[in-house]
């Protein structure tokens, strides 16, 4: 038995209502995020590999699908993320001196997937903010993360808070290769004190305790105030904290019903991220529906460092999470060759009107459309009569 229909592990194809539910929300985010100034860019789905890999960070490389280009012989990848492509256009077609607002949504591939259940093919969308490194621009980012989930009709929303900054503080003056920095970081995201108490052991004493209680800073607010006690009074440090707190009360301000937590020690993409991280949390999902952050250092392997922040979300995994809107209303037409039945069908569509066809011999099938009205003849008029 033939098997050509199958298609590789944790890639799926999307059938219509879901398909129909992804588009919309697809122009939701992107009218959402026009208003807010950002200008949409479109990055090709493949480029030259090193071009890629640029400013993502550590284990980027695996995720990526890689190829031989047929013209030139280099080696070119499918993206994985779209930001490093964002950053070459900031860098090197816009050119912009002042702050540039992009969006962007599209596919991205991933050799491995990043969940049980989730799609090596996501469907990215994502803002990112070039050109001011003040935190008027993190709060601009967080304000669109937090509207596109509202818009999605995500409202029970737990927004996660973190800063690379801190750790950066905490081994300032330690030496660590990237290997050992790579197990430290995942220890602490996994809260694995067994693993931190082996790594940290010949660490000085200052720095080892700081890393061992980094673990247990995590819950709400009042985590800044013990970790200021508990962490070395470093610059990076105490700014890390001073600008995580004045976040916090800024979108408390504005979003009373959001669910604010700190998680000093959760470092996911340390390599990637230069200040403020985030993470978005929705009931229904193990794992963040948006992650972002401050990357200042994204451009520069692009010749041009600024500051950069923003984030992006999936809209398979975002669409999933919410319930089915219901289907936009439409009109079921008898088919014909009457020129004024014809006329009355293009009329209506061009008012914006769903208007669903009966092709002949399928009279009696269901309708795909939420049908509530139907075309009929009433006299020498075709008029709209309510099902």
């Amino acid at each position: 038995m033939s098997s050509a229909w199958l298609l590789p592990e944790h890639i799926a194809d999307v059938l219509p209502a879901q398909a129909r539910r992804i588009e919309e929300l697809r122009r939701q985010l992107l009218d959402m995020a026009r208003s807010y100034g950002c200008e949409l860019v479109i990055p090709p789905l493949l480029e030259h590999l090193d071009s890629l890999l640029s400013g993502t960070g550590s284990g980027s490389e695996i995720k990526l699908f890689k190829l031989v280009d047929q013209i030139s012989g280099r080696s070119l990848g499918l993206r994985a993320d779209t930001t490093p492509q964002v950053a070459r256009i900031d860098a090197h077609l816009l050119n912009r001196q002042g702050v540039a607002r992009l969006c962007y949504c599209g596919p991205v591939a991933h050799t491995r997937p990043d969940g049980l259940n989730t799609s090596r093919e996501p469907l990215q969308f994502g803002v990112e903010i070039y050109g001011h490194a003040g935190l008027e621009a993190d709060l601009e980012v967080h304000d669109l993360a937090l509207d596109a989930l509202r818009r999605a009709g995500l409202t029970q929303v737990m927004l996660d808070l973190g800063d690379a900054r801190l750790l950066r503080g905490v081994l300032d003056g330690v030496q660590l290769a990237p290997e050992a920095l790579d197990a430290l970081t995942a220890a602490l995201a996994a809260k694995d004190m067994a693993a931190l108490a082996g790594l940290t052991a010949d660490m000085p004493g200052t720095t080892r305790e700081a890393l061992l209680a980094l673990p247990s800073l995590y819950g709400g607010r009042e985590v800044l105030a013990q970790a200021a006690r508990r962490l070395p009074d470093h610059p990076l440090v105490k700014a890390a904290l001073a600008d995580l707190d004045w976040l916090a009360g800024q979108l408390a301000s504005v979003h009373p019903e959001l669910g604010l937590g700190f998680d000093l020690a959760d470092l996911q993409g340390y390599a990637y991220y230069s200040g403020i991280r985030f993470a978005a949390y929705a009931p229904g999902c193990a794992d963040a529906v948006l992650r972002g952050g401050r990357y200042d250092e994204v451009g520069a392997v692009f010749g041009r460092r600024r500051p950069a922040v923003g984030f992006s979300l999936d809209l398979k995994t975002l669409v999933g999470l919410v319930p089915a809107a219901p289907l936009r209303a439409a009109v079921r037409a008898p088919w014909g060759e009457d020129a004024a039945l014809r006329q009355a069908v293009r009329a209506l569509r061009e008012q914006g009107e769903t208007v669903v066809c009966v092709l002949p011999g399928h009279e009696h099938e269901a309708d795909e459309f939420d049908c509530d009205r139907e075309l009929v003849r009433e006299h020498t008029d075709w008029v709209v009569r309510a099902l």
